[in-house]
């Protein structure tokens, strides 16, 4: 017994563009990473790009791309899947709701993802949008580094000339009991000047550290949620195949020209 379908315009050119571009900039970046950092950087912000259209889309866009027409109840979630493991799942035109779930998971995956590598790229290299937010400790960090190498030469330096005013002044200061006490006031002085040169370096290098703390912090969030991302990606395109042939539907090509082929 043949069955007539009926061609049903689903996906809008936003949509459909946004998706495929995505999926190139995501791989793009994945794979680069920092042997390419030049090309990676500009797929992450191709990525970011789409991801706030889409977004934005899903509040303004057609009917079956705004988040309203695809975001379900947990329990819709799974009754769905229990129908489509039965082999009798209910038809949609727009997003099931496993599919309307997996979009709202992607989106937020691969927002942080693109986030925390916007972040790293400020912090490693004081550039890009959030520079202005991470790139500045790091921005700090170099100048202060900067003057305490300044100041640690001119502390040599001081150094050097006082040793040699002590050597000159040596056999005058012993001469007098006024001299033993000023060379101890010296050796006094000598001591707590060690101090704070040591509470001096400790409070340079401490912007050292947090700055590498937090690099090291952002690089491994961002590797995660990339891999997370992509393990997400599987799932999606294991969703795809299996409920394409239980529904009878080419999700693949719908996406491509927009319609849906509708028994």
């Amino acid at each position: 017994m043949s069955h007539s379908t009926t061609s049903v315009k689903v996906w809008d050119p936003v949509v459909r563009i946004g998706h495929w571009t995505l999926v190139i900039a995501f791989f793009t970046a994945y794979f680069t990473e920092e042997e390419l950092m030049t090309q990676h950087v500009w797929a992450g912000y191709v990525v970011a790009g789409v991801v706030i259209l889409r977004l934005l889309w899903g509040i303004v866009g057609s009917k079956h791309a705004r988040f309203s027409d695809f975001i379900y109840r947990p329990s819709a979630v799974l009754g769905y899947l229990k129908g489509l493991l039965q082999k009798k799942p209910q038809h949609y035109e727009g997003h099931n709701p496993a599919g309307g779930a997996m979009v709202i998971a992607l989106l937020l995956s691969i927002a942080i993802t693109a986030y925390t590598g916007l972040a790293l790229y400020a912090v490693e290299d004081n550039a890009g949008p959030l520079a202005s937010l991470y790139g500045s400790p790091s921005k700090i960090s170099a100048a202060i580094s900067s003057s305490g190498e300044s100041r640690e030469n001119e502390g040599q330096e001081s150094e050097e000339n006082e040793a040699k005013e002590r050597s000159d002044n040596m056999e005058n200061i012993y001469q007098t009991q006024a001299g033993k006490i000023t060379l101890n006031d010296k050796v006094g002085v000598g001591g707590t000047g060690r101090k704070a040169e040591m509470n001096e370096n400790q409070a340079i290098n401490q912007p050292k550290h947090q700055g590498k703390h937090e690099e090291s912090f952002l690089e491994e969030l961002h590797g995660f949620f990339a891999n997370f991302t992509l393990f997400l990606v599987i799932l999606h395109i294991g969703g795809v195949i299996l409920s394409s042939r239980i529904d009878k539907e080419n999700l693949v090509k719908a996406m491509i020209t927009g319609k849906k082929e509708l028994v």
